[in-house]
Formats: structure tokens, sequence, C-alpha cells
């Protein structure tokens, strides 16, 4: 069967910004854990970006997804929700349950690589609940049980994991006023978000264990990465005013500042950024007017190992820290290329050698592939 292939440009340079934003956050994280000189309270910078650059994930995974099934609905009459699952887990499910099995199983057990505070005791306190919760996808809950070194970034993939569950549903089935039950996602959500955040909510049972579960429920963001889709596979009036170079260049501009500022929006912090991400993802997706391009074979190489490079940068960066340390070369300068450069080492790796046995499976199960290779997607 021929298949359909969608490439939008600059996605893949798009992905290894969001990770390396992620990685210089932790970098810092890691560096206060360690009791080293770090910046992880003293500059807004560092406490935004790690979060902003997982959103900036969760909005591309919402706009391409949500375009992949468009596109498969138009062409095939109908979204074959089995197949779909079926490329979830090809892409997602080896990698993370390796990164679950190196967290549990061997890491605690290699001194390097036992953080202050993070001893095997307490990794393996609770463990048959936090496996539990890992093997059912429910990481963001494994928080509130006990932090896992190694694993606790992985909230953002069952996060995205719960979206995929639920979102080709969505779309399969209520074919009707997409857009307005869209935007009436994200409305419901940052009400309720902003309703925790004042006292009128102070009679709900263990308001703040919900207020921080909730946190770090983002599907919002995911939506508003979708609505962008909607916009340009229907060739929406709106894409005149979105796509537009003098509007795509102030974004990138104010998204710099912003984010350089450490700027906190009060009560739709994510909901704002995640809007102006989909400006800035729309734009380079589609608008051939932009001179700014992210499209080099370095970029477009570091984007398809991104997935890698986020599961593996916290190992990299402490391997990278103790090497500073016995060196003698305990410097910003060395530990933040070198931490990036084992991520992305790690992530080549993976992977050649790991992902792509079963990424080689996952074309049997498209119809619609995306990229310029069929991991992209």
């Amino acid at each position: 069967m021929n298949k359909t292939r969608v490439y939008f440009p600059n996605l893949n340079g798009l992905r290894f910004i969001a990770a390396l934003l992620v990685i210089i956050h932790h970098i810092e994280q890691i560096k206060a854990i360690s009791g080293i000189d770090n910046y992880w309270n003293s500059v807004a910078f560092i406490g935004v970006i790690g979060k902003l650059g997982v959103v900036l994930f969760f909005v591309l995974s919402g706009f391409l997804i949500t375009y992949l099934l468009l596109i498969e609905e138009y062409s095939y009459k109908r979204i074959s929700i089995k197949n779909f699952y079926i490329r979830r887990v090809i892409r997602i499910w080896p990698l993370y349950f390796l990164i679950i099995i190196l967290a549990f199983s061997v890491l605690p057990n290699i001194s390097i690589f036992t953080l202050p505070g993070y001893s095997k005791d307490m990794v393996y306190e609770n463990i048959s609940l936090k496996l539990f919760l890992y093997a059912i996808f429910l990481p963001n809950i494994v928080l509130f049980v006990g932090v896992v070194p190694y694993a606790a970034h992985t909230w953002s993939i069952g996060l995205e994991e719960q979206y995929y569950l639920l979102w080709p549903v969505f779309l399969n089935y209520f074919r009707q006023h997409r857009m307005l039950l869209m935007l009436l996602m994200v409305f419901m959500y940052s009400l309720f978000s902003t309703f925790l955040q004042t006292h009128y909510s102070d009679f709900i049972p263990h308001k703040n264990l919900i207020s921080t579960l909730w946190s770090t429920f983002n599907i919002n963001c995911m939506v508003i990465g979708g609505i962008y889709a909607v916009l340009l596979f229907q060739k929406s009036q709106l894409l005149k005013f979105f796509c537009n170079i003098h509007l795509f260049y102030s974004i990138i501009a104010l998204v710099f500042v912003l984010i350089l500022k450490g700027v906190l929006i009060p009560f739709i912090h994510y909901e704002f950024y995640s809007i102006l991400f989909g400006i800035i993802i729309l734009n380079f997706s589609v608008n051939k007017e932009i001179k700014l391009s992210l499209e080099t074979r370095v970029l477009s190489y570091l984007g398809t190992v991104s997935y890698g490079i986020y599961i593996f940068h916290p190992i990299a960066i402490v391997f990278a820290l103790f090497i500073a340390i016995k060196i003698n070369l305990l410097t910003n300068w060395f530990l933040y290329p070198f931490s990036i450069f084992l991520s992305i080492i790690m992530a080549g790796v993976s992977y050649k050698y790991f992902e792509s046995f079963f990424l080689k499976f996952k074309n049997k199960f498209s119809t619609i592939v995306s990229g310029q290779n069929n991991s992209d997607s």
C-alpha cells in the first residue's frame, strides 16, 4: 500500500531545543542536590526552562499527532485506533521500560549514580506500588509516592501516553464541533487550575495534593497544539493571522525575553506559553517566508534522537559531574558541554542499536508517515 507522507520542516530542531532546555534545568538541579555551587534558586531562567521545555514537547506532540490523525481520517474515512496504539507502543514503550529497569535494578547499585538523599533504600521504598504505577504509565503519580532518580522525569512520558490513549478516541467519535470542544477543554482545565489557586477551593480534601497532581496533568498543552493542527488541516482563515512573518518574529523575541527573565504568567502560565509555542510551531512548519531555519542535518539528527536525549540525560549529567570532580574541572564550561555530549552519544547509541530494532515494525501499522523517516512521528 502506498503511504501518505507528511513532513513539517524544523520540528526536529525544535524537539532538540526542548530537550536542551530540560538538560540545562536538570544540570543546575543535580548540582544543587549534590551540594555544589549552582544557579538553581538564584536565576529565575533556570527555574522555568525545564517545565517549559516539556511544554514545548507537549505542544509539538499535540500538533503533529492531531494533524496525522486528521489526514488519516480524511484519506481513509476513519482513524484506526488500534494501529495508532500499536505505533505508540513501538515508539514509546521500549525506551520507557528500559530506563525504568535501569533506574530500579542497575543504577542504585553503582555508587557514582547515588545522589545525596536518594539512597538505594529510598528507591526501593514502596517498590511494589512504584513499579505498578510505572507499569500502567502513571509515573506522574509516582512523584507523590517517592522520587526515583533517573526515572522521575518520565512523568511527562506517562502524561503523553495518557493523552495518546484518549485523543484518537476523541477525534474518531467527536467529528462535529471539534474546535469548540477543544477550546472548551482548555478553558475548563484553566478554570479548574485557577480555582485551585484561590481560597475558594480550600474546602476540597487534600487540596494541596490535588493541586500538585493537577499541575503535572498538562494535557491542555497538547490540546492547544491540536487546535493549531485543526486550523491548519481545515485551512482556516485564521492562518492568515497566525502565519505572519511579523507575528512570528515578534513571538520569537517575546518568548526569548520572557523565558530569559523567568517570567511566570499568573493562573494561565502554561496555557500562555503553549499558545506562543503553537504559533512558532505553525510558522516553522508551513510559513515559507521566514528566513530562520532549523532544518540542518545536525539539528535534524538531534531531533530524531531527542527522545533518547530526554530519557538518558540525567545519567549523562551525573556521570559528567563525577568526571568533572575527578579531574578537578568543576566548571560550567566543562560540565555543560560534556553533559550534552554524553546525552547525545547515549541517545545515538540507543537509537541505532536498540530503538531501531523496534521502529522497523512501525511501518506495518502506518498509513500516514511523518517526517523524513517513519520514526519521527
